[in-house]
């Protein structure tokens, strides 16, 4: 018996309750399929916005370093 016919076989057997879970779950399936983001396109959106991330980062640990001296002093 293959997977499919085995799966279509255990669905049979199922209640009502069941087969909506089941249903709910095969829409989710579906959608994560469509949405997902493959290693190459995650590359891309990192090397976008890496230079913006880097100087975001700079200013947050100057202000930080800046704020840790204040305390320091205090």
């Amino acid at each position: 018996m293959s997977l499919k016919e085995y799966v279509a076989h255990e669905v049979e057997t199922l209640g009502e309750k069941e087969l909506q879970a089941v249903a709910e779950y095969l829409s989710f399936l579906k959608f994560r399929a469509r949405t997902s983001l493959d290693e190459t396109r995650l590359s891309l959106l990192y090397s976008e916005f890496e230079q913006e991330d880097r100087e975001l980062a700079e200013s947050g640990i100057e202000n930080y370093a800046h704020g840790l001296e204040q305390e320091d002093a205090q």
